[in-house]
């Protein structure tokens, strides 16, 4: 009977594909290859070439070469190199990896990010740096990363804030998530992080960073609470600053700096305004402050308007107000106004949406106003054809349809005939006695009778209207026909 050992030995060999052997102290289980916690100082060798998933974390490998795969790993997508002591990357390393989405590099001894470090990733969505002793990084050590969607920086050594990586233009284009947490910044691009889309503004972290307290910092935070974004609820206590005046004192909470106790900070407002490409527009700068000492404006591109002067296309007016004229489709985004005041200092933002004519022009508005009418119109026609194009219910009959039952207080006798209808064989009622003194015209509806039929015996000159009746035929369909009755009259 064979061993534990041995029937583990034929598990391993059944669970590698064929065309490569599961490395030494590795785990293999179909394209996924896990070398965690095995005391590795090196990338074992060879790797099979069909891993797609490559865990080489909690081990000793300190330097990671350009030879560390001497073959092209055309699957593998996620590589997993946390927890290892590396301080050394290659510039190199990833060439053989062309499809890698995920990378961790997290817990590790890496101190700087070399120009065009990952380059050789177009694919890669997640990268994970944090937890580091990153200072420096390059301006272009992002470059190439047209897919990178999450880059997590935290708990490293950075002092500046990479602000190239969300600038439109030089951005990785996708970047949904940045998380800078429990570094060393002091200072923050407070206007040009305003101008931000929301979106992203909801992925930024920046809690745990020692930042130097002023009111900007105030209503980026305040207007992330006001918006609801995540990164500031979620991290609301740890979102603390240093007060200017007191280097020693305890950080104290970003959101405490509107309290007259700290700075008097007031939390920005913000409008939002819509216009069309071409058009010319004025932003306005209301400001509850009366004596202002200076006003000036900030686009979202980060240019400064003065009071003093401006550009072609954007002016300050006497009131504050920003003119912009021959609006372009990237003159949209977040304008601020900032006014300095003896007693504290106030920021108005406003949001200037800039749609293009061609998909959003100025006529939609009188496109649904003329749909609205000619509904209305083909509503009223419709209810006049139904009202007087309608066939008549007489002329749908079937005529050879046998007529109803007569009732003595019959509803289908006519209403224009003086004298209602009786079945054959019966005699009629006697006559009633009118108070206007008028008679019935003998003859049926209306004095008119049946072409080529017999009389009836009270219309026959002298013969007596006493007595029995004689047999009255049934009318044939020629019959004359009440335009208000179902049954036609018998005569």
């Amino acid at each position: 009977m064979a061993g534990p050992g041995a029937v583990l030995a034929v598990l391993a060999v059944l669970a590698v594909p064929s065309g490569g052997s599961c490395p030494a102290r590795c785990v293999c289980a179909s394209n996924i290859l896990s070398c965690t916690q095995a005391a590795l100082s090196a990338v074992p060798a060879p790797l099979p070439r069909f891993t797609a998933v490559l865990d080489l974390s909690h081990n000793n490998v300190s330097r990671l070469r350009a030879d560390w795969a001497p073959g092209r790993l055309q699957h593998l997508h996620a590589l997993l190199l946390a927890h290892n002591g590396l301080a050394f990357v290659s510039t190199e390393a990833f060439s053989h990896v062309p499809h890698l989405r995920h990378l961790d590099l997290s817990s590790n001894r890496l101190r700087a990010l070399e120009e065009n470090l990952f380059g050789d990733l177009p694919e890669l969505e997640v990268l994970l740096l944090y937890n580091n002793e990153i200072s420096a990084v390059d301006r272009a050590a992002f470059d190439n990363l047209a897919r990178l969607r999450k880059l997590y920086l935290g708990r490293n050594h950075i002092a500046r804030f990479p602000l190239e990586l969300l600038r439109d233009g030089s951005r990785p284009p996708q970047l949904s998530l940045l998380d800078l947490s429990s570094n060393r910044l002091r200072s923050l691009p407070s206007s040009e992080l305003q101008a931000l889309p929301a979106w992203l503004r909801d992925r930024l972290y920046l809690h745990a960073n020692p930042l130097s307290c002023d009111c900007p910092l105030f209503q980026l935070v305040a207007r992330g609470r006001r918006r609801r974004l995540s990164a500031v609820l979620d991290f609301q206590e740890e979102l603390r600053c240093q007060l200017p005046a007191a280097p020693g004192r305890a950080p104290v909470p970003i959101l405490a700096l509107g309290s007259r106790e700290m700075l008097n900070c007031s939390e920005a407002r913000e409008a939002v305004l819509e216009a069309y490409v071409g058009d010319s527009v004025t932003l306005g700068c209301d400001s509850r402050l009366r004596a202002a000492h200076g006003r000036h404006w900030v686009t979202p591109a980060g240019d400064r308007v003065t009071e003093e002067g401006g550009n072609g296309s954007a002016a300050v007016l006497a009131n504050g107000s920003l003119q912009l004229r021959a609006l372009r489709a990237e003159d949209g985004g977040t304008y601020a106004c900032r006014v300095s005041g003896p007693a504290f200092n106030e920021t108005l933002y406003v949001e200037l949406l800039v749609h293009n004519f061609t998909l959003h022009g100025p006529h939609d508005g009188l496109n649904t106003a003329y749909t609205t009418l000619v509904g209305c119109i083909l509503s009223v026609v419709l209810v006049l054809i139904y009202l007087y194009l309608t066939p008549c219910r007489c002329c749908c009959r079937p005529a050879d349809k046998a007529p109803a039952p007569p009732r003595d207080d019959s509803l289908n006798s006519s209403v224009l005939s003086a004298t209602p209808n009786h079945a054959a064989g019966q005699d009629p009622p006697p006559p009633r006695a009118r108070g206007s003194g008028h008679r019935a015209t003998p003859g049926g509806q209306n004095g008119r009778y049946k072409a080529g039929g017999s009389p009836p015996m009270a219309a026959v000159v002298g013969a007596p209207r006493e007595g029995p009746r004689a047999q009255r035929k049934v009318s044939d369909p020629d019959s004359v026909s009440s335009v208000f009755s179902d049954t036609p009259i018998v005569v």
